[in-house]
């Protein structure tokens, strides 16, 4: 699904990010961890193409990022609040996104019946721009809006940040739900070693730009958070 070839990335000369391979296969609930500045955000911009890599390619589907647009149709993401237009009401957002993956009206409308729970009652009429949100509810309509085109590929850069304790109990099953019921391939950057190992059944360890470890513990999630307690625990 996403392969990740002699990847590096510099700024100035300072190499950040240098992934020699990576490949992550379709169905995979793929987790992202390491401490401020290991390079997670970089490589998930470099997979949607948001920046240029130094040298080597990423693929998904076999079709490289760089040149190509047919990858876009089934891959979804949010990594931060640019990515939304704060004009918009919530809802003028949603029909947006929606009619841009041919979604019609009354799908959209479904759809968003399925997320009262993860809303809570705080996201829909409101009568209020995206930008007059809190940053935790603006992470929620962020989210949403990636999950309504029901991409094959979901990246979320530390989706739990900012939300109550509720909203990242009700998340971690929504995403949970989503990866099971659509196959979806999930790439999540967290802080919170609690949380990813909660719904990742894989996770990466970057340190200073570099893959150091490679964890799977399939259905294991206690395993998997004792294996990156030890590690971070120096």
């Amino acid at each position: 699904m996403i392969q990740i070839n002699s990847l590096v990335k510099e700024y100035s000369g300072v190499v950040v990010l240098n992934i020699p391979e990576l490949t992550i296969s379709q169905g995979e609930s793929f987790g992202l961890v390491g401490n401020n500045g290991a390079g997670k955000t970089t490589l998930f911009r470099l997979i949607l193409d948001l920046t240029a890599p130094f040298t080597g390619e990423v693929l998904i589907d076999g079709i490289t990022v760089e040149r190509h647009e047919m990858w876009k149709n089934i891959t979804s993401s949010f990594l931060d609040e640019s990515f939304l237009i704060d004009f918009y009401t919530p809802e003028e957002y949603f029909y947006f996104v929606g009619k841009l993956y041919d979604r019609t009206t009354e799908e959209i409308d479904e759809f968003l019946l399925g997320m009262e729970e993860i809303f809570n009652g705080e996201i829909m009429g409101k009568k209020k721009l995206i930008r007059e949100y809190s940053k935790g509810n603006q992470k929620k309509i962020g989210i949403a809006s990636a999950l309504l085109g029901r991409p094959k590929i979901l990246i979320l850069d530390e989706p739990f940040t900012a939300l109550d304790p509720t909203s990242q109990i009700r998340l971690k099953k929504l995403l949970k739900e989503y990866h099971q019921k659509e196959n979806m391939t999930m790439l999540i950057s967290s802080h919170d070693l609690n949380h990813i190992t909660d719904v990742c059944n894989r996770i990466v360890i970057l340190e200073k730009g570099s893959i150091v470890r490679d964890i799977e513990a399939a259905g294991n999630s206690g395993e998997l958070l004792k294996e990156l307690e030890s590690y971070f625990n120096v």
